[in-house]
């Protein structure tokens, strides 16, 4: 079996993640979202409601597992669960320059590739931070989000770890 990992925040999931994600299941058996929480960085959403998101966005697309990453290296993570390649969109040269040290330093620690899909035009400015920038402000990203991560990003109290607005 043909077994990749999408590692990341997916704080939250959006349309330029899932279209990631779709493209890297036509190339797998098997896709592994890894959601993983870095205890120095404040989220919008905790770690519960993030898997949440990415498994109801998701739950059509066949090959599909989301779990969390406990802490570690993302190599040893690969290594454990029998997985081939990391599968990373980018959206420019300046994340490729910060995604291949990574990528090499993984290769040489566990063998495992890193698969790089660059992201389709329309999605190419996403990034979940400035989603919850423009959402925090009022501004529209319906285009942007499922239905689900929309809801929570208009709904409700933010999670205790959230990063405190200005």
């Amino acid at each position: 079996m043909r077994r990749a990992v999408c590692p990341g925040s997916f704080d939250p999931i959006h349309n330029g993640h899932l279209e990631v994600i779709a493209r890297a299941a036509g190339l797998f058996d098997e896709v592994i979202v890894a959601i993983s929480t870095n205890y120095a960085k404040k989220y919008r959403f905790g770690l519960d409601e993030r898997l949440e998101m990415a498994r109801e966005t998701l739950a059509s697309l066949k090959g599909i597992v989301v779990e969390p990453v406990g802490e570690g290296l993302l190599a040893e993570y690969c290594r454990q669960r029998g997985v081939s390649a990391i599968v990373k969109g980018l959206r420019s040269s300046s994340d490729f320059d910060y995604e291949l040290p990574m990528a090499t330093m993984n290769r040489q620690l566990s063998g495992v590739e890193t698969v790089f899909l660059p992201a389709e035009a329309h999605y190419i400015h996403l990034s979940s931070t400035l989603i919850k920038e423009v959402a925090g402000l009022g501004g529209s990203v319906s285009e942007y989000v499922p239905r689900s991560v929309l809801r929570r990003l208009l709904a409700g109290e933010p999670s205790a770890n959230q990063q405190p607005r200005r």
